[in-house]
């Protein structure tokens, strides 16, 4: 199936302001000699992200992240070509990157499409949003300051907290406290403020909260929610409390 019978069933604010910009002409494209086929979102209408809204988000911010480093790598096209191929299937998937290498051609306003996405997505898919953009630049083994710190521009534009942009770097970084760091807490941390951490973030980052954006998704947020209960139990044990 291509991409415009993929996003078929209707596209929300993903649309529209400065990501439709982008976008707009491009997915206008893939509908092309495809009779009956139609966008169904209206300007101001939708409220409710779709899953075509979260990929083409996911699609602009990928290209932003792959161009921070003067350097589109090949590893990267690979790690993202791949989880294209999981998330829409082969036509689709080759339609995304088609996509992909136009946007990067194009000047992207980081900061007006990070602001409509945080405004518009609900805070557990901007924190799988995160995540991905991470896989990105770690896919070559080697993560560029450059690319750090444009991730970190795009949460702090998405209104990520500190602590949930520290807990998912952390989970692509190895260090001697990870397990703290990818709870937000201090190594001194007393067992109700480790406990009360945990609690919080299994919350936000539990996979049904993204459920609605697909399989493919949702089994990457569990592969994030595996990493916090792993941390949580290493800090148990090291703690020696149940």
């Amino acid at each position: 199936m291509s991409l415009g019978r993929w996003i078929a069933g209707g596209l929300g604010w993903a649309f529209f302001g400065p990501i439709g910009g982008i976008v707009g002409f491009l997915v206008g494209s893939a509908f092309e000699g495809q009779a009956g086929t139609k966008l169904t979102g209206k300007a101001g209408t939708s409220a409710t992200t779709t899953r075509g809204d979260f990929m083409l988000s996911l699609i602009v911010l990928t290209a932003a992240v792959m161009k921070a480093d003067g350097v589109v790598k090949k590893a990267e096209l690979d790690y993202v070509k791949q989880y294209f191929l999981r998330s829409f299937g082969s036509d689709a998937a080759a339609d995304a990157v088609k996509m992909l290498r136009d946007i990067l051609k194009k000047e992207i306003p980081l900061q007006d499409v990070s602001r409509q996405i945080g405004q518009n997505l609900d805070y557990s898919s901007k924190l799988q949003l995160l995540h991905y953009l991470f896989g990105i630049s770690k896919a070559d083994g080697y993560t560029h300051p450059a690319e750090v710190d444009l991730i970190q521009l795009i949460s702090k534009y998405m209104n990520i907290g500190t602590s949930d942009f520290n807990s998912i770097k952390s989970m692509f970084y190895s260090d001697t406290n990870v397990a703290y760091s990818i709870l937000g807490i201090k190594t001194d941390a007393t067992e109700e403020e480790i406990k009360k951490a945990y609690r919080k973030m299994a919350v936000e980052y539990h996979p049904d909260k993204v459920s609605y954006l697909g399989e493919d998704v949702q089994r990457s947020a569990n592969e994030k929610f595996q990493k916090i209960n792993e941390a949580y139990e290493s800090i148990k044990k090291e703690k020696g409390f149940v």
